[in-house]
């Protein structure tokens, strides 16, 4: 086998490992939720703990420090008071309650809450147009903000 046949079979490899990835994705309006929370993975892969930390206090991704505060992210700026406290919050939930409450945070509590759902397509009116149709987060994001709550466990 050829040097070039060897990069190309790596290279269909890694196409149908992606597809394959992509194709095990649960799409937003197809998430199954129970009185445990959202019991599957969205992605069937296991979130990553720094990535989720990067899309929890990213102002662009889950914002999550606008509205929440946290030991863990003390050196960052502009916590806020509108949600609890996220210390120990791995302590209080589950990780399918915890992954539920990024989704659809609506889901879970009610319709009052302001936590906007993360996963989801019903994200309210007047939205811009260039975000119609689409997420906050990704799957994954969820996967791995889900895995940074995780860590934080009193």
């Amino acid at each position: 086998m050829t040097r070039r046949m060897k990069i190309t079979l790596g290279a269909m490899a890694a196409v149908a490992l992606s597809t394959a990835a992509f194709a095990s994705e649960v799409s937003p309006d197809a998430v199954e939720f129970t009185d445990d929370g959202v019991t599957v993975s969205l992605t069937g892969v296991a979130g990553d703990p720094a990535a989720g930390a990067e899309a929890f206090k990213s102002r662009k991704l889950g914002n999550c420090l606008a509205c929440h505060t946290s030991t863990d992210m003390s050196k960052e700026l502009f916590h806020g008071d509108v949600g609890p406290s996220l210390d120990g919050v791995a302590s209080r939930w589950e990780q399918p309650m915890l992954r539920a409450i990024v989704v659809n945070s609506k889901h879970v509590f009610t319709d009052e809450t302001v936590m906007p759902g993360f996963y989801s397509l019903n994200v309210g009116q007047d939205v811009a147009k260039d975000f119609v149709g689409k997420t906050i987060l990704t799957a994954q994001q969820v996967e791995d903000v889900v895995a940074y709550l995780g860590t934080l466990k009193e």
